[in-house]
């Protein structure tokens, strides 16, 4: 029956429901019809417009109306005129009914209509501006799915409309539309469909085929209303593709672009870029951040004599950094401030190091040791203690000054850390070397290979300050702001250092009747071992001025409070350095929806997934950490494995535990797999929990893989995406050898 009738009272064919308009059968019912004339496989059913509400003879009329769709069950759902809209979804606020006999039905509708007055949906109509109108209840034959879901034509949280990420389980939908599960998903991009997530079961709801079919649905429904879409799909146990609904999708954000920023490979692995789990906020990037990175060339200069810059950046809020492009006119720069002493340095500390460590040592590296031992770490220890004790009473003006001096400080400790501390990864890629052609019987690689002599040193004992941070981006709270995280019982140290004593001599055992080949082994093992206990000493102390840092910006955030210009301090952090120094000076007007704007700029780009890399290496120098990977992975089959770098020998089998941050640590159980973005000083508690550990980021420097040998638990480090491919619960194998990671199940 068409609209030409009262249609207030007279239940609707679907099919005519196209041509009704919003105001008679609402939203849902409207696309849906429309859809069903264009050809779509829309189930068939009836629309129970507003007016039938209170009709004494629904039941007998949607009896008689659904007779001719010839189904046993129904699902009944609102179509509200205000519903789907492009700025107003309401959705999953109105009741919806599944399976529901024919006999059924009315009750059905008649509770589907009074959902429209529950609170919920009186608060979101309101929010809205109090638009909402009539709702109409739209009831189909119910769909049997052996598999369901949701399609959107772009991705919800990039924007970007050159993707359709696809999320589906097994039978019914419901389940991933009220939240009650994530479902797997899928990109399809250029029409090839990569599963980007696992889902909840053991076998997966659909194959890429499958994926890439429900995507193209998605699409002609998008190119028919010229707008991205939100669909729910289904297929039945005969394979057909059903469309249950459509709507625009909203607050769609613009499109972002991950282009490199320049020539080169771009990383956010290195550096500062492993202390950075995240995009960064206003005040670090205008303030904090180009201060480190300033002061590192000021420690560059210092012992080297020269300023090489490295190439860094914010994209959408993530720090990368580029690999250095040797060009003629940075090497004769090199070469004509630094001369011979630039040249000396950078040999021995970047090329030397990698091939005899002990002799990079005696010529450079050991005199840097002792200028951070005896100068540097003493002159940063006694800023931090200054400034604790002035930060209290400073004005305004001075707490600017200390925030500028420990920046310096903490960004030459930096460079320390990169020219001295970074070498401990080179000399064990000789020492792993070594091992694997001498003593690869004593340590094989399966055993833990030259992990075991780097575990348990004197010096490297695990422990966290409060100084400790998650973030360097101040904005985070430290480890002494925080409650402690969970602890194990045991010495686990004193064990593995005595499995390192064992392990040394049985190596000198084995090299005994080859003195010159013993006497060189000694001297490796020494040298290395001694750096890997300066890196971590170097790594522990680099945020010893956070805590105060974090106090000198708080204060001058209560400061704009005080005056007016923010509602709350820590409102400061999100705005940028220009505006507080315009705000001290007493020429800004008030910085709420600067703030607020900052912040809201901040989230979304953390729902970003950020790549590791951007952009192509250069050509002579090539990608040095693919090189780095490729030789210290142990042979495996790892086609059907998240891959990453093998960044602490062994394996381990656990159920995961996904740790975002402080606020996750007492959620860790003793023999959990740790999946972090990313780990930093604060975190080294939970090494003692782990079976194992896995990040997005990192490398085999970075700090989740020094932590990791020392506690001699398997590490896989650089997955890019772990977090996102694997949720807590599942079990999974780690193998930190050859640096992959084995899903068992999807429970």
């Amino acid at each position: 029956m068409g609209c030409g009738v009262d249609t207030q009272t007279v239940i609707v064919d679907l099919a005519d429901a196209g041509t009704c308009g919003r105001a008679v059968v609402g939203g849902k019912a409207s696309v849906l019809g429309d859809l069903l004339t264009a050809g779509f496989a829309i189930p068939p059913g009836v629309v129970v417009p507003a007016g039938a509400r209170g009709d004494p003879g629904l039941a007998e009329r949607l009896t008689a109306a659904v007779a001719r769709l010839g189904a046993d069950q129904y699902a009944v759902r609102s179509s509200a005129a205000a519903e789907d809209l492009p700025d107003a979804s309401y959705a999953g606020l109105y009741e919806t009914y599944l399976n529901v006999p024919a006999g059924g039905l009315a009750d059905a509708v008649r509770r589907c209509f009074a959902a429209a007055d529950a609170d919920r949906v009186t608060g979101y109509r309101q929010w809205h501006g109090g638009t909402g109108g009539a709702m109409a209840v739209l009831v189909q034959a119910m769909v049997d799915p052996a598999a369901a879901g949701v399609a959107f034509t772009a991705h919800p949280v990039t924007g970007d409309r050159g993707q359709t990420i696809v999320t589906a389980v097994p039978g019914l939908g419901d389940p991933l539309v009220s939240g009650e599960t994530t479902g797997e998903e899928w990109t399809i991009a250029a029409g090839r469909a990569t599963l980007t997530r696992p889902g909840p079961t053991r076998s997966p709801a659909l194959t890429a085929d499958a994926a890439a079919a429900v995507a193209v649905l998605a699409r002609r429904v998008a190119d028919r209303y010229d707008r991205p879409q939100d669909v729910e799909w289904a297929i039945d146990h005969a394979g057909r593709l059903w469309l249950l609904q459509a709507r625009p999708m909203t607050a769609l954000p613009d499109p972002v672009s991950w282009a490199p920023p320049g020539p080169g490979l771009w990383t956010r692995n290195f550096r500062l870029g492993e202390w950075l789990p995240e995009p960064v906020t206003p005040l670090f990037a205008t303030w904090l951040l180009p201060a480190l990175e300033d002061a590192y060339l000021d420690g560059m200069h210092g012992t080297v004599g020269v300023r090489v810059p490295f190439r860094w950046t914010l994209v959408n809020g993530w720090y990368y950094n580029a690999t250095p492009i040797p060009s003629p006119a940075l090497l004769a720069r090199v070469l004509g401030q630094g001369r011979r002493r630039a040249v000396k340095v950078l040999y021995h500390a970047l090329i030397r190091v990698g091939r005899d460590p002990a002799d990079a040592d005696r010529a450079v590296l050991s005199g840097l040791a002792r200028q951070w031992r005896d100068h540097q770490a003493p002159r940063y220890r006694h800023l931090v203690t200054e400034a604790e004790a002035d930060a209290g009473t400073a004005d305004p003006r001075r707490l600017v000054a200390l925030v500028d001096q420990l920046g310096r400080q903490a960004g030459i400790s930096l460079w320390y850390l990169a020219i001295v501390g970074g070498s401990a990864w080179k000399m064990e890629a000789r020492l792993t070397r070594f091992v694997r052609e001498h003593l690869a019987a004593v340590l094989p690689d399966a055993a833990g290979g030259t992990q075991v002599l780097l575990r348990g040193l004197p010096g490297a004992e695990p422990a966290t300050a409060g100084h400790a941070v998650h973030s360097v981006d101040w904005y985070h709270p430290t480890a002494g702001e925080l409650p402690p995280p969970p602890t194990t019982a045991g010495d686990r140290h004193a064990e593995l250092a005595g499995q390192r004593a064992a392990a040394e001599q049985h190596c000198a055992a084995a090299l005994a009747d080859r003195p010159e080949l013993l006497a060189y082994y000694r001297q490796l093992v020494e040298v290395t071992q001694r750096y890997a206990v300066i890196r971590e000493q170097q790594a522990r102390e680099l945020t010893l001025a956070w805590p105060v840092l974090r106090s000198c910006v708080r204060r001058l955030g209560a400061h704009l409070t005080a005056i007016g210009v923010l509602d709350d301090a820590d409102d400061v952090f999100f705005c940028t350095r220009t505006d507080l120094d315009a705000a001290l000076a007493g020429h800004a007007s008030p910085l709420t929806a600067t703030a607020a704007a900052g912040r809201r700029a901040w989230e979304r780009q953390r729902r970003l997934p950020a790549p590791l890399a951007l952009g192509r290496p250069p050509r002579l120098v090539g990608d040095v950490i693919d090189r780095m990977v490729r030789q210290a992975r142990g042979p495996a089959d790892i086609r059907a494995a998240i891959v990453g770098h093998p960044a602490s020998a062994g394996q381990a089998t656990g159920s995961v535990r996904i740790i975002t941050g402080p606020h996750d640590f007492a959620t860790l159980a003793d023999g959990d797999v740790l999946v972090a973005p990313a780990t930093t000083p604060a975190w080294t508690p939970l090494f003692a929990l782990a079976a194992a550990v896995v990040t997005d980021g990192g490398t085999l420097a970075a700090h989740a893989s020094l932590v990791a040998r020392e506690y001699g638990i398997p590490a896989v480090v650089g997955t890019g995406d772990a977090t996102r491919r694997l949720h807590t619960g599942q079990r999974v194998t780690v193998n930190g050898t050859t640096g992959t990671v084995t899903v068992h199940d999807q429970t």
